[in-house]
């Protein structure tokens, strides 16, 4: 077992959450051998000033991003989608050494997709997902439209300091 004074601070703790704003950051790029993946911050809601995202629409933003990433002309690149456990945004991980202006479209292509979405939502089905009746389809429009608008307006590329 480590002691606590011999870890280091992982970096996602290191950004000032007091001061960041919805938007699409690199959060970190990690190598292995010839793999190289890039972890992008796609920042919902203001942390800590803004409630976190309801964890029913939370889960239908997995769901609906993860089946677009996938079916993406770049789904080749995508390693994962999914929500951050403090809820206020999600994870994407791409392979390759990528800026957020790298996959800006794709992402603002993803939410589109949210957006315009009807019908089911796919994996939501008692054999396809561990929890599928949590789901909220128009809670996660509200919140996606949101939060493309803010990315469109302000395009925050950059971690506050």
């Amino acid at each position: 077992m480590q002691n606590k004074a011999d870890m280091q601070k992982i970096a996602s703790f290191t950004v000032n959450h007091l001061k960041l704003l919805p938007g699409l950051y690199l959060s970190r790029v990690d190598e292995q051998g010839e793999a190289v993946v890039s972890t992008f911050d796609m920042r919902i809601t203001a942390p800590n000033r803004e409630p976190p995202v309801d964890v029913p629409a939370l889960h239908t933003i997995e769901h609906l991003g993860a089946t677009f990433l996938r079916n993406s002309a770049r789904k080749s690149e995508v390693v994962y989608f999914g929500p951050m456990g403090c809820r206020t945004g999600c994870y994407l991980l791409m392979f390759g050494r990528l800026s957020p202006e790298d996959v800006y479209e794709l992402v603002c292509d993803m939410c589109s997709f949210i957006i315009n979405f009807e019908g089911d939502i796919p994996g939501a089905r008692a054999e396809e997902c561990g929890n599928w009746r949590e789901q909220n389809l128009d809670t996660a429009k509200y919140y996606i439209s949101r939060y493309l608008t803010e990315l469109k307006d302000a395009k925050r590329f950059t971690y506050p300091v």
